[in-house]
């Protein structure tokens, strides 16, 4: 059977575009002489809708795109995500299996996930039934993402009923690790004897971005074909799957005997290999493009210091838009060491990006003479110094507001855990493409992209890192050693681990330390702006901490 996995990129909500690129898969899968294509969950409406389904004109419309998908449904049979409703409005997250241009078959989702970033049970409707259809000679069953990670889902019984094809559509958000993972979940259905093909949902929605990595397993649980990474792709392969003598009698007849004589050669089929460290920066890249060009932005700004965290934002942003799209301004005020005001510069030249110096002495001289008679005679401390990083928010947000650019924040995870940023200052902002970055892996990302050509200059690399509010600053004067502050945060934050389970791992005072200031500084990460997720749990949607809570830990 000669199958297309058509790992698509949709704009939730954008039904119009969405039709026309699901039907752009379909004709390039009818080319190449599928018998099926495939399309991810819910790529008719975009992955994750929200609170867009209490919209009835949202679900109307994407019921509307599915007949006329169905319409073009013919000579090959496709499997479609969408939103169905029952006659007494109960939602559910399904799969349409189309052909001759009706829909044959409609699976719910059994399995609603309702943790980290997920909240299916908000909105959808558990299914109950499970089914299998015949696809040619084969027995074949659908179901969807969540169904194949538990352990006792449908897919467990779909093989029981006769399966030889288990077909799961996906909209899984990528994080570190996690497509090593789900080929392990795959294995695992593959080995009670049906090959399996996966499709998943690619691109950037908000805070989530979805990888691909599509994927076709043998029965054998063996890998025969991999799409590729964060990338619109469509994979086509010819898989030897299991004839049926005969079909169950109650299992849906979705399309008969498939001619086995195919003209077109297909190329062979990969398993692309990539190293962990290009997949993160490639995710960074792509949830960058798509929330700036899916917002309506075409340039972005950013504030250019001379440090490793603007400079890695600057490299991710020419890299997803192109350098003639970012605009990188320089700041300097008399705690810019020359040093720093060079390699700004010089990041910018090696970027071939626009690049402005706006010096900010005036306008902090001024803060101080309006401020002097309420704060005379009192030393200079915190206050004065987010004056500045206030005063270069502003020039962000008037080059913004001017020329309609969207201002791109340079803050890392490690920071903003821990409170090491100003609010309306350096954490202003559309979007915080590092937001989920710890500080270590920012320097391994930023070594990365001078890899094959050096961007960003050695000296922002090798220089400790500083904020530059005040003379001779540096941030392990605030904040214990990175590689510490970052170990402790991975346990807190992303293990769950408890205040005393660290304890015995890490020093008690640097842990009482970190965990406070993670607590403390919650009111701050509430304001800062969405940023891509590449962790097991990130701040923003992730991370529900009550800002006011009294538990002493």
């Amino acid at each position: 059977m000669r199958i297309a996995l058509a790992q698509l990129n949709p704009t939730l909500g954008a039904f119009e575009d969405n039709q026309k690129r699901i039907l752009c898969f379909l004709e390039l899968a009818k080319k190449q002489e599928a018998d099926l294509v495939v399309f991810p969950e819910l790529a008719v409406c975009g992955y994750p809708p929200e609170d867009l389904l209490y919209q009835e004109p949202f679900i109307q419309a994407n019921q509307t795109v599915l007949k006329h998908i169905t319409k073009e449904c013919v000579g090959i049979v496709a499997i479609v995500g969408f939103v169905d409703q029952d006659k007494q409005g109960n939602l559910y997250n399904a799969a349409a299996i189309i052909s001759d241009g009706v829909v044959k078959a409609v699976y719910h989702k059994h399995c609603l996930p309702n943790y980290g970033v997920f909240d299916e049970k908000r909105y959808f409707k558990p299914g109950t039934k499970n089914f299998v259809f015949g696809l040619g000679d084969t027995c074949a069953a659908v179901n969807i993402c969540e169904d194949i990670w538990d352990e006792n889902g449908p897919w467990k019984e779909q093989i029981k009923m006769g399966a030889k094809l288990i077909i799961n559509i996906s909209a899984s958000p990528y994080e570190m690790k996690k497509p090593d993972t789900r080929k392990e979940l795959i294995k695992r259905c593959a080995a009670l004897g049906a090959n399996v093909c996966y499709v998943n949902l690619v691109g950037g929605q908000d805070e989530l971005v979805f990888d691909g990595n599509s994927m076709v397993f043998d029965a054998k649980g063996k890998l025969l074909a991999q799409a590729h990474s964060f990338d619109e792709d469509l994979l086509v392969m010819d898989v030897n799957v299991a004839a049926c003598r005969k079909l169950p009698a109650k299992a849906v007849k979705a399309a008969g005997k498939f001619s086995t004589k195919k003209t077109v050669t297909l190329s062979k089929c990969g398993i692309p290999k990539q190293d962990p460290i290009e997949e993160v920066y490639k995710a960074l890249v792509l949830g960058t493009r798509d929330y700036v060009h899916k917002s309506g932005f075409k340039k972005v700004v950013i504030g250019i210091s001379g440090g490793i965290d603007s400079a890695l934002v600057a490299c991710i942003a020419c890299d997803a838009l192109g350098h003639e799209n970012v605009v990188g301004i320089s700041m300097p005020s008399r705690f810019n060491a020359d040093e720093t005001k060079r390699d700004a510069r010089q990041l910018a030249y090696n970027l071939k990006m626009d690049f402005k110096q706006i010096s900010i002495e005036r306008v902090v001289r001024a803060f101080d003479m309006v401020l002097d008679n309420d704060f005379y005679k009192m030393p200079k401390g915190l206050a004065e110094e987010n004056i500045q990083a206030r005063i270069r928010g502003n020039i962000l947000m008037a080059f913004s507001n001017k020329f309609g650019w969207l201002v791109l924040t340079t803050g890392n995870k490690s920071e903003m855990g821990v409170g090491y940023c100003t609010l309306y200052g350096d954490m202003c902002g559309g979007y915080a493409v590092i937001k989920d970055v710890p500080k270590g892996l920012v320097y391994k990302l930023s070594r990365y992209c001078n890899a094959v050509k050096l961007r960003i200059p050695e000296t922002i690399i090798t220089r400790a890192p500083s904020a530059e509010l005040r003379f001779n600053q540096k941030d392990q004067d605030s904040l214990p050693d990175y590689d510490l502050l970052d170990a402790i945060m991975e346990q807190y934050v992303e293990q769950h681990k408890s205040v005393a389970q660290m304890k015995k791992k890490f020093n008690p005072e640097a842990v009482d330390r970190v965990v406070k200031l993670i607590d403390r500084s919650e009111y701050k990460r509430r304001q800062a702006p969405p940023g891509v997720k590449i962790s097991s749990r990130a701040f923003g949607k992730d991370w529900r901490l009550p800002i006011t809570n009294g538990f002493n830990k």
